[in-house]
């Protein structure tokens, strides 16, 4: 399946009012009332990176850039470094999971390395771990994750660093390297991180909100007239749901970009270019949170990222704004009526609607045809699935 299960015991979330640390701004939900015990936190404008560390670094207008030349090597090959390192994100709760992701300007042979580490109630400093290792383009260094590293506070599972015990407050850390002697442009725009606290109390079903009755016209891609693509890139089939989502999204924007590299008379082409752009070299997959709105980043013009969600009400106050939500479920069989496949054990699809009576309409990419994708699931099946199996995340793509 397109989401690996060692990802997929993630917990149930409890309710706490948060307010972000100061430097930084949450963007969840524009919203005042209670949340579960998550965090978003992320720092963009030119204020926020300023209040960041920098190292071989300059200010620009709404990102950091390379300044002067430290070396660093990589996979053995010599670059151009800076860094620029987050204020401590403080949380009201000890977080128990952490989600970064980002937007960056990877040209040519640049990248980007971006690592986390977290500081405990008791005032314990964890070491930094290396979460990926990330660029647009996909050389020299293949982009991928490093999944380990559990020596002290946290460990890596691909896209999530967890702490077990749990942390009070975090960082992160972005690297910016270029070939020695170049004049790359490589950028960060966009920084940050979702926390969250593990727990397994069951939520009650959520309210009709404000998308009721809205359904935004979101084109439909089937993951499975793939099946056989591309094994280096997963092999399409069920292991494409992710990218086939993230294509939907974009080209309900109108962008699909010009598949590059991919044979001649591939259906939605696209599709398969997306599950190139995102393959995740470490876990050896398409389904990388944070590799899919990375990607989705250099494409469009506003945020692009990984959250974690309360509930379909908050993912109804983005349809209804205009912008489609991706979720990642999980489920056996005869736990969601409708659904073109009987199981999966992680599985992303895009939230495009709701009905009058607050059932949910989606672009399911595990449709057998472009023909069968969209679908109407039960508001409570879907809820309980979401937040079962992966504590309500969710990809923000919108396009200003």
């Amino acid at each position: 399946m397109l989401r690996r299960a060692a990802a997929l015991a993630l917990p149930l979330l409890l309710a706490s009012a948060l307010v972000p640390p100061a430097g930084a701004t949450d963007r969840a939900e524009p919203r005042t009332r209670a949340t579960p015990q998550i965090q978003l936190t992320s720092w963009s404008s030119y204020a926020e990176l300023k209040s960041g560390k920098r190292r071989g670094l300059k200010m620009g207008r709404g990102q950091v850039s390379l300044l002067e030349a430290k070396p660093r090597t990589v996979a053995g090959r010599a670059y151009e470094a800076g860094t620029w390192t987050s204020p401590w994100a403080v949380t009201t709760f000890g977080a128990t999971s952490l989600i970064p992701s980002w937007e960056a300007t990877t040209p040519g042979r640049s990248l980007v390395r971006v690592e986390v580490r977290g500081r405990d109630a008791g005032g314990r400093t964890g070491t930094w771990d290396t979460v990926a290792d990330w660029s647009r383009t996909n050389r020299p260094v293949a982009r991928r994750t490093w999944s380990g590293q559990a020596d002290d506070l946290g460990s890596v599972n691909a896209d999530t660093w967890q702490s077990p015990g749990g942390v009070t407050s975090w960082q992160v850390r972005v690297t910016l390297m270029r070939p020695r002697g170049s004049s790359l442009p490589v950028g960060l725009e966009r920084i940050g991180a979702v926390a969250s606290a593990d727990a397994t109390a069951p939520r009650p079903t959520s309210k009709p909100g404000p998308a009721a009755g809205t359904v935004l016209p979101v084109p439909t891609y089937s993951q499975m007239v793939h099946e056989g693509h591309y094994p280096q890139w997963g092999g399409g089939g069920e292991a494409w749901c992710s990218p086939t989502s993230t294509a939907m999204v974009l080209a309900h924007y109108g962008i699909s970009p010009t598949p590059g590299g991919i044979a001649a008379g591939h259906a939605d082409a696209v599709v398969d270019h997306t599950a190139k752009m995102v393959y995740d070299h470490g876990y050896r997959g398409t389904g990388n949170w944070a590799f899919n709105t990375a990607y989705a980043a250099t494409l469009v013009a506003g945020d692009s990222y990984v959250t974690r969600m309360r509930d379909l009400r908050e993912a109804e106050d983005h349809v209804a704004a205009g912008v489609p939500v991706i979720i990642s479920i999980a489920f056996g069989r005869g736990q969601l009526t409708g659904a073109p496949i009987s199981a999966s054990n992680g599985h992303l699809l895009v939230v495009v609607g709701f009905e009058a009576d607050g059932d949910v309409v989606v672009n399911d990419p595990a449709g057998a045809t472009n023909g069968e994708v969209r679908r109407v699931y039960d508001r409570a099946q879907l809820e309980r699935l979401w937040i079962a199996a992966s504590g309500g995340t969710a990809y923000v793509i919108r396009n200003a």
